[in-house]
């Protein structure tokens, strides 16, 4: 038995041993242990000394062996597969767009890289990818070398080369690193932002209700708003959403393998993934996997100014995050044990969904008494027996700039979407000594997040104390008929169907021709007050009605 800390010779260090191992004898397993303790010395991807043994171990087991060389030359992993191929284990995250690691790998037929071996060379970014072919003696034939490029395609095949014919490893790597950081420059000059890739895919379910250029546009513009910048688009039609990936296994390989091409360590899906469905495409692509409703949150989060919206923003983000925690393997250690803590204990994971649900439990306990506040200014008002006048609307679609043109007000206005989250109240007079409150709410959007709805509920909620709503309407918008539905599905669930509305077509500067107005419908357009005056006319006349129905009946 061999003393701790010693080598038994029939016990080969497996750590740095992976792959197709059954069937192997000791010796064999020893053998190929030994690689692991080699290093390429000199200006070299692999020297002719350590090819020959690769392809002799090859031949002799009848399988493909590669191995992992860091920039120092030493092996870091000996992998063993069989007559055709190799699989790579899961490699450490790391920064950049090259890993600091090759592949040198033998191919037991007369063959070139294949199309999986750029693929690997890409998406794992490796800096090089070596297959050496074998002769009928067992030793080595030709080096087939491949590297990364910036740019597509990705990769670049040197000229097949026999023994003696190495390319310079080192002064390669350094021209590639130069190469990249020149392109990082150059992406920095055109756009100080983060890139990502979007990715939507419809059912026809999904399909009946919006168009997929629709849908992707409106994702566009979210990414605007987040400071985020589309570098690639990809749309795919499937019948059913893959339960796992969403867009299928083979498909995510190669939206990953175009977002490497195209200097992108961000892919955004417009759709809301499951945890499991998160954590899965994340492992395939080794990209930063973000949904639709994160961006949402991320967005919501950046424009929440006042106390209560940022409580309600922590909130959402909170109950988005609970069930998407995961742990590592070196995270299941047991914690909270041993004398006064007997028992299994708490995971790491378990501790931090604990954490994260008495947060959830302090900010729901602190909206309940903003909210009795705000109970209280409604009180407030509703004894004054002033109207309040709401304006809704999809995002983006003006609010803020019409209650800064009714009011005279200097109330932030962006073209962006979610510019305004924190309720604005002003107060609007009209002739004959009648005034209102007008009121700038949350805009809506298309499948608001649940955890934003539930969230933003008490806010919402004060929609309950209008007299009248002022719905705007982007009339410049090709989409803006569903928006409009949109909105008024929103308004349903609210219960809020049932009250007066004056639908506001704002942007009619950017028309061509400007309808006519219809009843309670007005075409303006806010930034340049065009037809502001008719809107006054017909809201005056809401709020006549509105206080005569006020006043006591003789």
């Amino acid at each position: 038995m061999p003393l701790q800390g010693q080598r038994s010779p029939r016990s080969p260090l497996i750590k740095e041993l992976q792959g197709n191992l059954n069937g192997l004898k000791p010796n064999q397993l020893d053998r190929l242990s030994r690689l692991s303790r080699r290093r390429i010395q000199g200006d070299l991807v692999v020297s002719q000394e350590f090819a020959r043994e690769l392809t002799a171990l090859s031949s002799e087991l009848h399988r493909q062996i590669g191995v992992l060389i860091d920039r120092q030359g030493r092996v870091q992993t000996v992998l063993v597969g069989d007559a055709h191929r190799i699989v790579i284990p899961a490699l450490e995250k790391k920064a950049g767009r090259l890993r600091g690691i090759r592949l040198v790998h033998t191919h037991l037929f007369d063959e070139p890289l294949s199309e999986e071996d750029l693929y690997d060379l890409t998406l794992l970014r490796l800096d090089f990818i070596t297959a050496i072919t074998i002769d009928a003696s067992g030793f080595p034939a030709l080096f087939h070398h491949a590297h990364a490029i910036p740019g597509p395609p990705g990769y670049a095949k040197e000229k097949p080369g026999k023994p003696g014919q190495e390319i310079p490893f080192q002064q390669t790597i350094e021209e590639l690193e130069a190469a990249f950081q020149r392109q990082g420059l150059e992406s920095r000059e055109v756009a100080a932002r983060t890139r990502a890739f979007l990715v939507g895919v419809y059912t026809p379910a999904m399909r009946a209700r919006r168009s997929p250029e629709e849908s992707m546009a409106e994702l566009r513009e979210l990414c605007r708003t987040a400071g985020v910048v589309a570098a690639e688009c990809f749309v795919q039609n499937r019948s059913a959403l893959d339960p796992v990936t969403v867009a299928g296994s083979g498909k995510i390989k190669e939206l990953t393998f175009k977002a490497v091409q195209a200097n992108v360590d961000l892919m955004i899906f417009d759709c809301e993934l499951t945890p499991a469905q998160a954590r899965r495409i994340s492992q395939l692509s080794e990209l930063k996997i973000v949904d639709r409703t994160q961006l949402i949150l991320d967005i919501f989060a950046r424009n929440a100014h006042s106390r209560d919206g940022k409580l309600q923003v922590e909130l959402a983000q909170l109950r988005y995050l609970k069930e998407r925690l995961s742990e590592k393997d070196d995270n299941m250690s047991r914690l909270t044990g041993g004398i006064g803590g007997r028992g299994p204990g708490e995971t790491k994971l378990e501790i931090g969904r604990r954490r994260v649900s008495d947060r959830i439990h302090r900010l729901e306990k602190e909206l309940e008494s903003l909210e009795k506040r705000r109970m209280l200014l409604r009180r407030r008002r509703s004894r004054s027996e002033t109207p309040v006048v709401s304006i809704v609307g999809y995002t983006n679609a003006g609010k803020s700039t019409l209650l800064n043109a009714l009011t005279e007000s200097t109330v932030a206005a962006e073209d962006r979407l979610f510019a305004t989250l924190d309720p604005t109240t002003r107060r609007l007079r009209f002739p004959e000594e009648r005034e209102i409150i007008l009121t700038d709410t949350v805009g809506f959007i298309h499948d608001l997040p649940p955890e934003l709805r539930k969230a933003f509920y008490a806010t919402l909620e004060e929609l309950r104390d209008s007299s009248l709503l002022l719905h705007v309407i982007d009339a410049s918008d090709p989409d803006s008929i569903h928006k409009k539905q949109v909105v008024e599905g929103i308004l349903s669930e609210l219960e809020l169907g049932d009250l007066p509305i004056i639908h506001v077509y704002n942007k009619c500067d950017l028309l061509s021709s400007v309808p006519p107005d219809s009843g309670n419908s007005v075409t303006i357009s806010a930034a340049s007050r065009t037809n502001l005056q008719k809107l006054f006319t017909v809201l005056e006349g809401q709020v006549a009605c509105l206080y005569q129905k006020k006043q006591p009946v003789s």
